[in-house]
């Protein structure tokens, strides 16, 4: 009897082991798919690091990761969520900055990554390091900055935005005062800028029998909407053949594609809807392979043109977020 006890015991016991395991294992595949989803928000890049890597991205000693000390009382501080391509990093993230410099001459511009995968990626190849979101904050903090502004470069108020928010939450009390910018679309004059931008970006493009295609990253928070608005502002606005879609939402390669193929058009024009022309926009875009967007309408007959430029490159976006950061900085009285 005290064995038979003893066995069901036991059994109880590796019963509950067991249970408590899967219950850890499935909140930690949680919080892993909140990360995922909390990097495809910013409507950017969710670059992996890839250690047999056998292309070049650039110089990256060209980049200037703004971590220096010696901050001052003032500093606006660009938060972005990165991209291991140095050249593009340069031309896209680093040109916001400068923009941000040349328009806030008395702050000091610092930057910070969100994604650590890229962070430790670009400090493993290129030795060059760069601050996350923690560490650029403590390193006002350390500073005695008094007056912080904050400028996401994120395309949309998603699931990213809001960790910004929050994590920007717990430094309140560090700084005399602290407000933050609007991503890139957030009220309607801002798509109707947007649109404008990138209508003008390819304007040499822009004929009848050329269907223009914008690739964004996509998200599974309700902030995927913001692609569907752009596709009707720039519907609205008369242009026909500009089309937008996603990598990893909706709308999808396919629905694209098909609206392509119901005009009458001989030649696509790929470009990305994105801050940064990393990873996305040179595989799963302009890539060769099977499965990327340029094969997709090459195999449907099209002559493909693939221009692999960040929106960061285009002067009116920069425009636009600088005007972003000065009525966030208004807001400091």
């Amino acid at each position: 009897m005290k064995l038979k006890k003893l066995l069901a015991f036991l059994l109880s016991a590796a019963l509950l082991a067991s249970l408590l395991a899967g219950c850890a294992s499935t909140q930690t595949q949680a919080e892993d798919n909140t990360d995922t989803q909390a990097e495809t928000a910013a409507g950017g890049e969710t670059e992996q690091a890839d250690p047999d890597e056998n292309y070049d991205t650039g110089d990256a000693s060209l980049d200037d990761p703004l971590n220096q000390d010696d901050i001052g009382e003032n500093e606006l501080l660009v938060i972005s969520f990165g991209t291991s391509y140095n050249d593009n990093r340069r031309l896209t993230i680093g040109a916001i900055e400068k923009a941000m410099q040349e328009a806030f001459p008395d702050y000091s511009v610092r930057r910070g990554f969100t994604s650590q995968i890229i962070i430790d990626h670009v400090k493993d190849r290129d030795s060059e390091v760069i601050d996350n979101v923690g560490e650029a904050l403590d390193r006002a903090v350390d500073n005695g900055v008094k007056n912080l502004v904050v400028q996401p470069t994120h395309l949309m108020n998603g699931l990213e935005y809001n960790d910004l928010v929050n994590e920007l939450a717990e430094y309140s009390d560090s700084f005399e005062k602290v407000v933050i910018g609007e991503p890139l679309l957030t009220s309607d004059a801002d798509f109707q800028a947007v649109a404008e931008a990138i209508v003008a970006a390819t304007a040499e493009d822009d004929d009848s029998e050329t269907a223009i295609c914008f690739m964004g990253h996509g998200t599974e928070a309700d902030s995927n909407s913001v692609y569907a608005r752009m596709q009707q502002v720039l519907t609205d606005g008369g242009h026909a053949n500009y089309f937008v879609g996603t990598v990893e939402a909706s709308p999808t390669l396919e629905d694209v594609l098909s609206l392509v193929q119901a005009g009458d058009y001989k030649k696509v024009v790929l470009r990305p809807l994105m801050i940064v022309a990393g990873d996305h926009a040179n595989n799963d875009m302009a890539g060769d392979e099977e499965g990327t967007w340029k094969a997709a309408f090459q195999e449907a007959g099209y002559d493909v043109i693939t221009i692999v430029e960040g929106l960061g490159q285009l002067e009116a976006i920069q425009d636009l977020l600088v005007q972003h950061a000065q009525a966030a900085a208004a807001k400091l009285g």
